[in-house]
């Protein structure tokens, strides 16, 4: 690929903007609220756009292309079922409790209505998943890098060998990400958000528009691709008759339930962009703002890595694509492989040692995760190229801001704050915050290494969420809508719920991978068809086994007083007022429009 000027202008540009955010709001960063919460002072409509853009990441972009590639249009059950309901559910019941409490995190949250242990648990884990997010989003970033031979020209320049690029750009993405977090906090964080939210339609309705028109439109899909990839329901009776391997309760109750719900109404990430708006009522309509773009953020990210599959192309030139440049010994290696490829997907090679990577089989893996930046290259021209490109690393570094601010939070206020040094200044507190920032930036690196073992990033962060955020929403639903729950049943069931995913996780694996980061690391008791179902059904467990505990437990303990828990649970709190707001304007008829919405979706590509 030859980046022009035009092309190199428009990044270049984007990263002044990016760094110049940070130097702008630097010298309103006076206190550790203004910080950590934005001073709780921004509108509505910028919360819900940095809502949406914080989950908005890599792990959307390159992930959800990649299953797009993967599994087909059955895909968009991530956002008509697993977003949409749960965005709702967060917006018109759980944000009153997020706001009202004053609580500055959710493990803070955790805190007021259980104790201490439960939040410390909930801190603990909370930090490595979101070290382990950001990591995903470095790795995707210096592959993208790497793939398109961005910097080929400057190191060969400069002597230096290609297999250093993957390392050189994890290295630049923590430097640019840590100097506006560093600088200008969750305000900093929350207005690239809201850029890359646009940078990214504008990048990519162009590229849908092209490529679809490119493969003959939706009718040239349907006569390309199996039936399968193209209908959201059917052969959802069985796992074995749809490509995502899962039937219809794993679907609706792994993912429609347990793993949405406890990403949307738990995940301090997106949580954290509500709570940083000016009141309670602006903090109810950020869920459901961010709702309505995200409905039909589909077609922006799944129908390309349908339309990728579906492309004719020539397969020695998607192996040069997918080895890097200079490593002829390793491409005479990959040769034989060559025609493995499938449509724009080409086989895996591994970013380090430029091999192919093969299943357990024998037979190589297709890098789903290269479905958008190959799309970017097959079909767009100078300039248009560098706006797609600037989107996608708009993507990475707002997948990486989110998930280090949320660090940086919750070590400070719920572990730095509240176990380790109690009673500092003010200063001291926000000084503790930014130097936090730099150590999740070093961990994220780490982590960045770990995903290589994985051909689709959202297999690997549902895997995480399966075992972090699936146990929490269990504690969560128990405690705001049954008085009854006490804090030691809390806490037991979630460290049993996590701990019985990571069991899970140990004796289960999907088929043709070894065991390892995938599963089976126990022993092997049963193969789920695919990664995702894994997933899907290591949520129902852990969510299962953290109810159960919970509740047996909550009934041998001694509750706390109902005067303790107003604001907390929902029986005994307030309802907020809606009467004086315009009728279009309250959260419950927003809500029942955007249910409306998803089922004809549902309905539509059904």
């Amino acid at each position: 690929m030859n980046l022009t000027a035009i092309d190199w202008a428009i990044m270049l540009l984007y990263f002044v903007f990016v760094l110049g955010i940070g130097f702008a709001l630097r010298r309103f960063m006076k206190t550790s609220k203004d910080f950590f919460l934005a001073g709780r002072s921004l509108p509505a409509w910028i919360c819900g756009l940095a809502f949406i853009s914080a989950n908005l990441g890599a792990q959307e972009v390159i992930g959800m292309g990649a299953s797009g590639a993967k599994y087909g249009i059955v895909t968009s059950h991530f956002y008509w079922i697993g977003a949409i309901p749960a965005m709702i559910f967060v917006g018109v019941f759980m944000m009153p409790f997020y706001y009202g409490s004053k609580a500055r995190s959710v493990p803070e949250f955790l805190r007021l209505r259980f104790d201490e242990k439960t939040r410390a648990w909930n801190a603990c884990t909370f930090a490595l998943m979101t070290v382990f997010s950001s990591g995903i989003s470095m790795y995707a970033m210096a592959r993208l890098i790497q793939t398109l031979h961005i910097f080929d020209k400057l190191f060969i320049s400069l002597g230096l060998p290609l297999d250093w690029i993957f390392h050189f750009a994890i290295i630049l993405s923590a430097v640019i990400v840590l100097c506006y977090i560093f600088l200008g906090g969750l305000t900093s964080a929350i207005y690239n958000e809201v850029l890359q939210f646009f940078l990214i339609v504008a990048g990519f309705a162009p590229l849908v528009w092209v490529g679809l028109k490119n493969v003959g439109g939706w009718n040239g899909l349907r006569h390309t691709l199996p039936t399968a990839y193209l209908h959201s329901w059917q052969g959802m009776g069985s796992a074995h008759t749809n490509p995502l391997g899962v039937d219809w309760f794993g679907l609706v109750a792994g993912l429609g339930f347990v793993l949405s719900f406890g990403y949307w109404c738990t995940d301090f990430l997106v949580i954290q962009t509500a709570m940083a708006a000016n009141s309670e009522e602006s903090a109810r309509r950020v869920p459901l703002i961010a709702a309505i773009p995200k409905m039909f953020f589909p077609f922006l990210v799944i129908l390309p890595g349908l339309i990728a599959i579906a492309t004719p192309m020539v397969t020695r030139h998607m192996m040069a694509t997918a080895t890097p440049v200079g490593m002829t010994a390793s491409a005479a290696a990959n040769a034989k492989y060559a025609d493995a490829g499938r449509g724009l997907i080409p086989p895996k090679v591994d970013p380090v040692t430029g091999k192919v990577m093969l299943d357990t089989h024998g037979q190589p893996i297709l890098d789903y995760d290269l479905a958008i930046p190959n799309m970017l290259l097959f079909y767009f021209p100078t300039g248009i190229l560098g706006l797609g490109l600037t989107a996608l690393l708009a993507s990475f570094m707002s997948g990486m801001a989110g998930n280090v601010t949320a660090f940086n939070t919750v070590w400070t206020y719920d572990l730095y704050q509240s176990y380790i040094h109690k009673g500092a200044s003010d200063e001291h507190y926000l000084k503790v915050g930014r130097w936090t920032t730099v150590v999740g930036i070093l961990i994220s690196m780490g982590t960045a290494y770990v995903v290589m073992g994985f051909n689709n990033i959202m297999d690997t962060l549902q895997l995480v969420f399966s075992i972090v955020n699936a146990p929490l929403f269990a504690t969560f639903l128990l405690g705001m809508f049954w008085k009854r729950t006490t804090g030691h049943a809390a806490f037991i069931g979630l460290v049993g719920g996590t701990l019985a995913a990571v069991l899970h996780h140990g004796l289960t694996i999907p088929a043709a991978t070894a065991a390892g980061i995938h599963g089976g690391w126990i022993h092997i008791v049963h193969v789920y068809p695919s990664q995702m179902a894994l997933d899907f059904w290591q949520a129902i467990f852990a969510f299962s086994v953290n109810f159960i505990l919970a509740v047996t437990i909550s009934l041998f303990t001694r509750p706390r007083p109902e005067k303790e828990l107003v604001g907390l649970v929902y029986s005994l709190t307030p309802k907020p007022v809606e009467h004086h707001m315009a009728w279009y304007a309250r959260p419950t008829v927003i809500a029942v429009a955007l249910l409306a919405l998803g089922i004809s979706l549902n309905l539509i590509f059904r």
